[in-house]
């Protein structure tokens, strides 16, 4: 049997290898899962209903998308980015995975450098690998809330450098990066003629004031930034698999020789989902935001109880949280993890999943009920005390 070296470099997901692990177990309290837990809106499940009656939804869409649903979008970029934009600009995705990695593909040529400040969603690492690409990984300031490191980044360029990536607010650190810090980033960018591809998978989940940034709302580096959007995290569709990108027609072009080979188009009834989601009602969304913060909160509360165990930076967007461990335990976060599996049916995500920095900690989502999280540090809380006595 013949593997590619560019596939069989690839490590298996710790992620996935912790959902495996714990489909062996009941009752488990899942707190590794960056997927909201409510269901889709139900406006925009009847518009899908509706579309299929209609008999819309059986064959191919332009690769690009629906014209209605790419006007819809340049009409919330509008509103919610402060970015002007044209349909000629978008390409409907199949949710942002897709768009992220049609955009590496048409950005990198075999040996050049991307730079991934970390930890960083794994996917993005693996989707440099797999274009043959070289990930440098640029440790976040985790003293400072895992913000972005300018003068590390402006180091780390080499001649081989093509592409700055990297997710706000941030998964798996709920770290939102701010503008002032962004614009710096930009000045960087245009200076060495490089590509910035964003994932801004959780644009909407921001708290405390702060407030998701766009790139591509600056005017003169619209050449230069690739922007990848979903409506998985927005409005709860995970499994509609629907997302878009925005780039200048010209970069355009060239993603687009990508993504239609990786997909043709985008699933056509998750496009009418997705035109529901936009000309509906955004209710639902600041009703998620508020949950999200609620259970941030929660979360919070119930590791400052642990606070023997766990060293925390508050989280100020997304719906995830990046606890380091403490002592020597953390050296191996699989294994904390596995334990933790074990001995309390406790599901977290090893930060060693989001690049070499992530080591030492855990990655737990509070797109939970409030009732899941009590139950995991209720259990938690016991465990780590009996361990101590």
């Amino acid at each position: 049997m013949n593997i590619s070296n560019r596939v069989n470099q690839i490590k298996k997901s710790a992620i996935h290898e912790m959902t495996r692990l714990a489909k062996q177990y009941d009752d488990v309290a899942f707190l590794s899962w960056a997927k909201p837990t409510t269901g889709t809106p139900k406006h925009i499940n009847d518009a899908v209903i509706s579309a299929i009656e209609k008999g819309l939804t059986g064959g191919y869409s332009q690769s690009e998308g629906l014209p209605e649903l790419r006007e819809e979008i340049v009409k919330k970029l509008k509103r919610d980015n402060n970015i002007d934009s044209n349909i000629s600009q978008i390409i409907v995705t199949v949710g942002a995975i897709e768009g992220l990695a049609a955009s590496v593909m048409a950005t990198i040529d075999p040996g050049d450098e991307v730079i991934l400040p970390t930890p960083t969603y794994s996917t993005h690492i693996t989707q440099v690998r797999l274009a043959s690409g070289i990930p440098v990984l640029v440790p976040l300031i985790e003293d400072d809330n895992f913000a972005l490191d300018i003068d590390a980044i402006k180091n780390a360029i080499s001649p081989k450098t093509k592409a700055i990536m990297f997710c706000t607010p941030s998964n798996p650190t709920g770290t939102v990066f701010l503008e002032a810090k962004l614009r710096e980033l930009a000045k960087i960018v245009l200076e060495n003629n490089l590509t910035i591809i964003t994932d801004e998978a959780y644009e909407y989940f921001t708290f405390d004031n702060k407030k998701h940034f766009s790139l591509a709302s600056i005017p003169g580096l619209k050449k230069n930034v690739i922007t990848n959007y979903t409506f998985t995290k927005t409005y709860a569709m995970t499994g509609w698999r629907i997302g878009y990108l925005l780039a200048d027609e010209e970069i355009l072009t060239q993603i687009k020789k990508a993504h239609i080979p990786f997909s043709i188009c985008a699933p056509v009834a998750s496009q009418y989902a997705a035109i529901a989601a936009l000309k509906g009602s955004q209710e639902c969304v600041e009703e998620f935001r508020q949950h999200y913060l609620k259970t941030r909160n929660l979360m919070c509360e119930r590791l400052d109880r642990l606070n023997t165990v766990f060293q925390y930076c508050k989280p100020d967007g997304s719906y995830l949280m990046f606890p380091k461990i403490l002592g020597s335990q953390g050296n191996d976060s699989m294994e904390f993890c596995k334990n933790l599996l074990k001995e309390v049916k406790v599901s977290a995500t090893p930060g060693i999943a989001f690049g070499p920095t992530g080591e030492n900690h855990i990655r737990l989502s509070f797109c939970v009920p409030e009732e899941m999280i009590n139950i995991a540090f209720d259990r938690m809380e016991k465990y780590f005390k009996s361990v101590r006595q």
